[in-house]
This record gives structure tokens, C-alpha cells and sequence, in this order.
């Protein structure tokens, strides 16, 4: 059987891994697709370590738009990341009658729309695991283990970075930039970290599951983006002590009204599974009616978790590759002539429970006051701690959790409470998630 020939763009952390394992496992991978699957050929502009890393097995070029050229390639593999060259190069593969594997969550979540559509007038595929959760084959669940499914609800840990740093905040009792130093020093977060911290590549990964799980459109521009930045050490602590935990979660849901789609800080019960995930991993909990909740735990990030979900892509489009266009799995899940645009909700209809910390005097009728402003706008509390002051201290924490309300309800009682007299600088708002 000949073999499948792919075209490596990009020998970095993630390509190298690829190469690794494609020539390491090549006699289980060929068992499994059919026939053998071997690079071909590599693009990088670092030619010297391209050749290291390849060790003369096959061709290596330092221009991309050669490979995706190249008539010997069946399979182009996007190892480059980000959204120009990368978006041109996925493109012309397309154009050339190439299937496509790619790890470029922000370009799936940014073009995704143009792409896909451009790979299904083609008859090629475009196939990302790698894109949203490292090793963890979650596109393979969500497009087709839970196929039989509405799916419901999607929350999920899908940045390593921010999680290690949460937990280490949580377990030290460190403030957020000191954490970060470290996670810089032990290689979990970039030189410039601001897409991890600040919620963006977690967005560009919920973007991508949220359309796969409800049959929508790409809409990334459409997402409330929250990061850690400014979340403070005492905050993980009172949740703590309320039997929480902080992550940065990616949530999705359907509801009657649309799709919610956020990624910002939240409290989530000690006792439930996701929220025991510590360190640099990634876990997705998936809320589907016929099989309940099911969660996808491991590595999220890494040369060779990685590496494994771009290979089980490659095996995935050799098996395909001389199947009718009609008879594969389409990329989205949902049949392209039945994708529906359903509204994304902005961020104010959206429904939470919340975590209010508020700092005022020590004096009799505040906390009677607060509670009423609450009470004007429907917001039911659901437990509180009132911290006493220190000693030779006038003022004191008080703590909320609300139930359930709308986002608008709590931004106007925010609004009130923080022009009361006796209240000090700036409320800390958090949202909270059952998950149940």
C-alpha cells in the first residue's frame, strides 16, 4: 500500500514531537491507518535544526508555500501558529486538493468559518484535535462518542498556565505575579504571557467546542473574555474556606434565549471532579442528555501529548482519504447544511450564581443596607461571611454568594452598593457554577 506522504510546516516543540512519535510508533500507526504515514518533507526557516531534528530521513526547505505546493504531499501539517501566514498556507493547501492537520487553535477560531467552507467545496478534510485540549481527544468525543446527545453545557480547564498558577496561588498563598515568575521560570508560561493570563487562548479553544457541541457557527469575536490578572490571593482563600475552588473556566451553554459563551475566573464546589485538577493540566465536563456528565482529563500542552492527537488526525485522514467527501465526519459534527446561527447571549443575560467581596465600616445598619439593595434587585443570597476587623482596624470584609441571577441584576446592585458611604474602593465580583 503507498505510503502517505505528509508535509511537515513548522519543526518546533509540537513538530518535533510529531516526528518523534510517527517514527518511533511507525509499525503500530501502520497497523492501524493501513499504510504507512512519513514525513516527507519539513518547512522551517531554522534549517540547521530542522535537519538535526529530521536527521536526514527527508527533504528539508525553509519555504512552507513549496510544500503545500508540493504534489508528492497528500497531508499538510500547521505547526506554525498564528493567524496571517498560517491562515495563507492552510488556505493554498486547500486550493491544491491537500487534507489539512492542524494545531492553530486561533486560527480555527478566528477563520474557521472561511476554512471549513473552503475544505468542504474542495473535498478535503481539516482536522484539528490538537487544537483545544493537547492529548485529550475531546473533538473526537464531542463530534462523535456523544453523537446521539444534545449536549447541554461544556466547562472547561483548557489552559495549563493559568490552572498551575491558580494552584499554586491556592497552595502557597502567593499573589498572581509572583506565581507568574515562576510559571516563566519553569516554562508553563511564555516571555509574554497576556493570551494565556488573560483568557484569550482559553477563548479560541471554547469558541471551537462550542460550535462542534450546538452545530453554530465559529464566534470567537462574540465571547466574554475574562482572565486571572487581577484576582487576588484572599479571594482563593474565602473560597476556600466557603468549600470552593478558582479556575479559569471555559463555559458554554444552550438556553431558550442562545448560547452563552465566557471564559473568566470561577468558583466551582471542592467536591466536584474538575475542580481537584491542579498543576499544568487540562480537564473538559461535558452536560449531555442522554449520557449525563462525562469528563476528559490529561495533558494539555507538550511536544508529545500533543503529538499524539496530531497523529491520531493523520491516521484518521489516511483511513478517509479515498472515502466519498459525503462519507466522512464533518468538521463541525453537524451536516454543513444544517449548522444553525443561534444568538451568542451577551455577557448581561447571561445567568450565574456569584461571589461579591465587599470592604466597609464597621458600624451598625451597613449590612442591613447592602442585603436591602440586593433584595431591590431579586438577587437571593445563599450564604455570607462577615470577617471581623483587625485589631485597631475600622473596616471589615463581608462576603456574599448569591443564588442564581441574571449578570444585569448583579451589575446594578453593584453599582448602588459601591456609591454607598460606607462602603471602601472596589467590589470583587465572581461567578459561581454548580455544575451539577
Amino acid at each position: 500500500m503507498k505510503a502517505m506522504n505528509v508535509g511537515l510546516l513548522g519543526i518546533g516543540t509540537v513538530g518535533g514531537g510529531t516526528f518523534a512519535v510517527l517514527k518511533r510508533n511507525a509499525e503500530e500507526i501502520t497497523r492501524r491507518a493501513g499504510r504507512p504515514i512519513q514525513v516527507s518533507v519539513v518547512a522551517d526557516r531554522n534549517l540547521e535544526h530542522a535537519r538535526q531534528v529530521t536527521g536526514g530521513s527527508c527533504r528539508v526547505v525553509d519555504d512552507a508555500f513549496a510544500v503545500v505546493a508540493d504534489p508528492e504531499v497528500d497531508i499538510v501539517v500547521e505547526l506554525i501558529g498564528g493567524y496571517t501566514v498560517a491562515r495563507e498556507l492552510v488556505l493554498k493547501a486547500i486550493e491544491n486538493g491537500k487534507h489539512v492537520v492542524t494545531a492553530n487553535k486561533a486560527l480555527l477560531a478566528k477563520y474557521g468559518n472561511e476554512i471549513f467552507a473552503a475544505a468542504q467545496k474542495k473535498g478535503v478534510m481539516v482536522a484539528f484535535e490538537a487544537a483545544v485540549a493537547g492529548g485529550i481527544p475531546i473533538i473526537k468525543a464531542l463530534r462523535e462518542g456523544l453523537t446521539a446527545n444534545r449536549i447541554e453545557w461544556i466547562a472547561g480547564i483548557i489552559n495549563g498556565t493559568t490552572n498551575f498558577i491558580l494552584s499554586e496561588m491556592r497552595s502557597k498563598g502567593l499573589p498572581f505575579a509572583e506565581v507568574l515568575k515562576e510559571a516563566q521560570r519553569l516554562g508553563y508560561a511564555e516571555a509574554d504571557p497576556t493570551f494565556d493570563v488573560e483568557g484569550v487562548d482559553a477563548a479560541h479553544k471554547l469558541s471551537i467546542m462550542s460550535a462542534i457541541a450546538f452545530g453554530t457557527p465559529m464566534s470567537f469575536d462574540k465571547a466574554y473574555v475574562e482572565g486571572i490578572t487581577k484576582l487576588e490571593a484572599a479571594d482563593i482563600k474565602y473560597a476556600e474556606q466557603l468549600g470552593y475552588r478558582i479556575k479559569l473556566l471555559g463555559i458554554t451553554k444552550r438556553t431558550p434565549e442562545g448560547v452563552e459563551l465566557r471564559v473568566h475566573p470561577t468558583l466551582i464546589p471542592t467536591k466536584r471532579l474538575i475542580a481537584n485538577v491542579e498543576g499544568a493540566m487540562n480537564a473538559v465536563l461535558v452536560k449531555a442528555d442522554a449520557v449525563g456528565a462525562t469528563m476528559y482529563y490529561g495533558k494539555g500542552a507538550g511536544a508529545e501529548p500533543t503529538a499524539s492527537a496530531v497523529i491520531a488526525d493523520l491516521v484518521d485522514v489516511t483511513r478517509m482519504h479515498t472515502a466519498d467527501p459525503e462519507h466522512r465526519v464533518p468538521h463541525l459534527a453537524f451536516q454543513p447544511e444544517a449548522m444553525v446561527d443561534l444568538p451568542i447571549l451577551p455577557l448581561a443575560e447571561v445567568v450565574s450564581s456569584y461571589y461579591l467581596r465587599l470592604r466597609v465600616e464597621d458600624k451598625p445598619g451597613v449590612l442591613a443596607d447592602i442585603t436591602r439593595i440586593l433584595a431591590d434587585q431579586q438577587i437571593s443570597i445563599d450564604a455570607m461571611i462577615q470577617r471581623e476587623p483587625e485589631e485597631g482596624e475600622e473596616q471589615a470584609d463581608i462576603i456574599f454568594l448569591t443564588h442564581e441571577t441574571r449578570e444585569r441584576n448583579v451589575a446594578a446592585a453593584i453599582e448602588k452598593i459601591e456609591s454607598h458611604p460606607a462602603v471602601k474602593g472596589k467590589l470583587t465580583r465572581l461567578r459561581l457554577e454548580g455544575l451539577l
